[in-house]
C-alpha cells in the first residue's frame, strides 16, 4: 500500500513493531516521499492511517494519534493466529468493530482485507476498464468512506460500499466476497450471498 500511495503522489510514514531502523531498505526503495517512524509517529503524521496488524494485537494500536482520523482497517480475524474473541465468534461484533471500539473517535473504514498483498500491486486498472477489480469497504462515516473510495480509485480499483462498519462481516474470512477477483457487479452479488 505504501508503494501504491507513493506512486499516486502521496507522502507516507511506515512503521512496524520492530522499529523504524528495520524499514530503512523499504524507505530507500520507496524514495523521498517515504520515511519510517514509530507507530505513534506514523499515526500523528497521517491524514489517512492504515492499520495492518494481526487482529490479536489490535489493542496495541496507539489511540491518541488516531483521534478523529480516517483509519483504514485491513485486518482479518484468524482465531488460529489471534486467539478466540467470543464477541466476534458469536456475532456480537466484527474485527473492525473491535478496532473501532478500541480507537474511540477514529473514523474506521474496513478495506483492502479481501485482496492478497501481491495482487494489490498487480491488479490495478484504469477507471472504466470492464475488467477492473472492485474491493469492498464498510464504515459508519460517509466522508471517510468517500476518501477511502477515492484512494482505491487512485490505486486502480473500483469500490463497492457494503454499508455500515457492522456490515464488514460480509467480506470477512470464509465469506464469498473474501479473496476472489471480482468486478463491481460480481462483488455486489458475492456480498449478498454472505
Amino acid at each position: 500500500m505504501a508503494r501504491l500511495a507513493v506512486n499516486a503522489g502521496h507522502s507516507v510514514v511506515v512503521s512496524n513493531s520492530r522499529g523504524p531502523e528495520t524499514l530503512a531498505e523499504l524507505v530507500a526503495e520507496l524514495g523521498p516521499n517515504a520515511r519510517a517512524g514509530t507507530a505513534e509517529e506514523a499515526g500523528r503524521a497521517g491524514e489517512i492511517v492504515v492499520v495492518s496488524v494481526p487482529f490479536g494485537v489490535h489493542t496495541k494500536v496507539p489511540v491518541g494519534p488516531l483521534a478523529g482520523k480516517i483509519v483504514i482497517d485491513t485486518n482479518n480475524y484468524y482465531h488460529e493466529r489471534d486467539g478466540r474473541f467470543p464477541d466476534i465468534d458469536e456475532g456480537r461484533n466484527t474485527d473492525s468493530g473491535a478496532l473501532a471500539d478500541h480507537l474511540g473517535t477514529a473514523r474506521v473504514v474496513k478495506a483492502f482485507n479481501t485482496i492478497y498483498y501481491v495482487d494489490l500491486g498487480e491488479h490495478g486498472l484504469p477507471a472504466g476498464d470492464p475488467a477492473r477489480r472492485a474491493l469492498p469497504i464498510a464504515g459508519d462515516d460517509p466522508d471517510a468512506k468517500r476518501v477511502v473510495a477515492e484512494l482505491l480509485d487512485e490505486f486502480g480499483f473500483d469500490t463497492v460500499d457494503a454499508g455500515a462498519l457492522a456490515e464488514g462481516w460480509r467480506f470477512q474470512r470464509d465469506k464469498p466476497a473474501y479473496g476472489p477477483r471480482f468486478t463491481a457487479s460480481e462483488l455486489r452479488e458475492a456480498l449478498t450471498k454472505a
